[in-house]
This record gives structure tokens, sequence and C-alpha cells, in this order.
């Protein structure tokens, strides 16, 4: 949590923020995006990609710990149970990808690459559909888990 605030606070002050840049598809949105950062915005953009690195290794640890060391997701069915511990890692693995990418993207002007600025933000958008996914697992296990422990009324 202390990692996630840092980051946010670090970030806060950029417009258009860091969502809008992680889904820049084309090296004209992208470009569009950082110029209209001042040279403090950008420093600090490229700054705040250490402290997410260390954020994203902390969830990716956390998912797989929360999936393998404990009875969280005993509630799903044995596939799910399976894939839970790996949810999060793997959305970390995106978004280290999309962070070594981006830190690449900003570090001076690149439009002739647009393979890269798709690579980044479709790492960006695999990221974060895996971390709704962890979290539609993680509250629909804490839903059946308290399905399981009603009082039977039949």
């Amino acid at each position: 949590m202390i990692l996630a605030a840092i980051v946010a606070w670090i970030v806060a002050p950029l417009s258009p923020g860091v969502l809008v840049l992680q889904f820049a598809w084309t090296p004209r949105t992208f470009g569009e995006i950082v110029h209209l950062w001042p040279p403090e915005d950008l420093a600090r953009y490229r700054a705040h990609l250490w402290v997410d690195g260390a954020l994203l290794l902390a969830y990716g640890v956390l998912g797989y710990l929360l999936g393998t060391q404990t009875r969280l997701f005993a509630p799903l069915s044995l596939r799910l149970r399976r894939l839970a511990p790996f949810v999060l890692p793997l959305a970390a693995a995106f978004d280290a990808v999309e962070n070594v990418l981006q830190a690449w993207l900003t570090a001076m002007p690149r439009f002739d690459v647009a393979p890269v600025y798709l690579a980044s933000a479709a790492c960006s958008a695999l990221k974060w559909g895996l971390l709704f996914v962890f979290g539609a697992l993680l509250l629909w296990a804490l839903a059946r888990g308290d399905e399981e422990d009603a009082p039977d009324c039949g």
C-alpha cells in the first residue's frame, strides 16, 4: 500500500495522467501526451518507473503467496485455484515490460518504431486486465466462502 501511495503521489501532478500514456497505442498519441508535459514532469514520470518496479515486484509476490500459502481461493474450482497464484505475477511481468518500453520511449523521441508503442500499450492493457481478473477471483472466492459458511436453513 505504501508503494502504491508513493507512486500515486509522484505521478499525481501529471496532466494528462499516466493512465492516458499507458494506453497511447501510436507514436503520435504518445508524443502528443509527452510533449504536453514540461521537462520536469517528464523527469518525474521517468523517476516513478523505479518505484513502480518495486511496486510490481511486491504485488507479483503477494499474488503468488496468496494463491499458494493461504486458503483464500479454496472456495473456487480446482482450475481457478491453480490459475490464481499466477495472475498477479503475470500482471507484474507485463507491467515490467511496459515500464522498460516506456523508459526507452521517453528517453528521446523515437517515432519510427510504431510496434514498440503498440507493444507498450498492449502490455499495459494485459496488465490492467489481469489485475481486474485477480480482483474478480478474489471477490468470487470471498463471496463463495461466505456461502459455504452460511447456516443451512433447510
